[in-house]
């Protein structure tokens, strides 16, 4: 199906055809990788009888005299971590685990807010009904204290039942925006078409519930920052380089934003690109897209897109553009700290290019970000650096 507007000749997208079709051919010699390939979402029953199993094991353990716990495994120690390049950071088999138990001063809140919260899921999936993190929060906002509590319980629950947080009926609020050639059906019926114009659409709430995805976009390319998107936008970016589509998780993505990105690698198989800012933080962020989170490492099969390219700022870039050094930023200790530790990630080992990339940044200790390409003119990004990168295969 055409969209408009109408973007460069068929020549501009030849490099980034044939990425696409060494994709493509990488895919088949893995054995293929089917449209919504990940966790299989849990009918009702399942999830019902998987509760219902815990509340027994608690029973169980009361008729027993003995102390009930929870035992879930632990997120939060990279020790617990295994790493495959297809698939990204995910829960070893046999990891350590910590219990919540009933009767400890110092685990027993949780132990009742974990209770609790599993009540309220039951409830819902028992209904056929669903609710946001914010509306679990605000059913006893007093008791709950902030929504951090309920957001990490909610993770809690979905790696002890080993299930993903759709199958629990439970929604996120999305802060992400998506623009350009795409159209597809929300679970409600309504029709949404997405526009290469200044206005972007926000991304759903319910991923899972999206159909009928349609798109003759060459790429999609994920931006750090909304400030970014924004001016992209302005400068009809999405115009000049349809078709495409352009996404944006405004920062650290929620969970929506990566569920869409993922599920539009896993419908066209195009080529995915990030631009991010040249520092660590952005790097970061672009790792969360690609390769997961240690958080949520008991989902990846449904969030991770290892298939992503860092197409910029590159550190060396900054020099091969002759970027000023005033217009550059030093690192910071803080800054400093987080890129060690990401040139420690299991999956930096696989990406010698983008090592050396994080190397050069060490070694000059400064970092940009994108808006330093305005120095060289206010549209450079959209009209020059982009479409520069894009035609030329500039990405690692």
């Amino acid at each position: 199906m055409a969209f408009a507007p109408m973007g460069p000749e068929a020549s501009f997208f030849e490099v980034l055809d044939q990425h696409r079709a060494s994709l493509l051919a990488a895919l088949r010699r893995g054995g293929g990788e089917p449209a919504g390939r990940g966790t299989r979402l849990a009918s009702s029953s399942e999830v019902l009888g998987s509760i219902e199993s815990v509340i027994q094991g608690i029973i169980t353990s009361v008729a027993r005299n003995e102390a009930p716990a929870f035992t879930i495994d632990n997120r939060s120690s990279w020790e617990n971590i295994k790493f495959e390049d297809s698939v990204g950071l995910q829960m070893a088999s046999h990891c350590t685990t910590r219990k919540i138990k009933s009767d400890s001063l110092k685990s027993v809140k949780k132990f009742a807010l974990i209770l609790k919260i599993l009540s309220m899921i039951y409830k819902l999936v028992q209904s056929n009904t669903y609710a946001t993190k914010r509306d679990l929060y605000y059913t006893d906002s007093q008791l709950f204290g902030n929504q951090t509590v309920v957001d990490n319980i909610i993770n809690d629950i979905s790696c002890m039942l080993k299930m993903p947080r759709i199958s629990l009926h439970i929604l996120s609020t999305s802060k992400g925006l998506i623009a350009g050639n795409l159209r597809y059906l929300e679970e409600d019926g309504t029709r949404v078409h997405c526009t290469c114009g200044s206005t972007a659409v926000a991304v759903p709430s319910n991923i899972q519930g999206i159909r009928n995805l349609i798109t003759d976009a060459k790429f999609l390319l994920i931006v750090e920052k909304d400030a970014t998107f924004q001016r992209l936008l302005d400068d009809s970016f999405c115009n000049r380089m349809s078709p495409c589509i352009m996404v944006t998780g405004k920062g650290v993505p929620d969970l929506n934003t990566r569920l869409l990105v993922k599920k539009l690698w896993d419908t066209f198989h195009i080529p995915v690109f990030a631009l991010v800012d040249a520092d660590p933080h952005g790097i970061e962020i672009m790792c969360i897209y690609k390769y997961g989170s240690l958080a949520m490492s008991f989902e990846a099969h449904n969030l991770t897109v290892p298939a992503i390219r860092w197409l910029g700022l590159l550190p060396s870039d900054i020099k091969r553009l002759n970027i000023p050094r005033d217009t550059l930023i030093p690192l910071t200790k803080q800054d400093q700290m987080k890129l060690e530790s990401v040139l420690k990630r299991p999956y930096v080992t696989c990406q010698p290019f983008w090592r050396k990339e994080m190397e050069i940044m060490a070694d000059s200790k400064l970092k940009a970000e994108i808006q330093a390409l305005t120095f060289l003119s206010s549209d450079y990004l959209s009209r020059v650096y982009l479409p520069n990168k894009l035609k030329f295969g500039g990405w690692i």
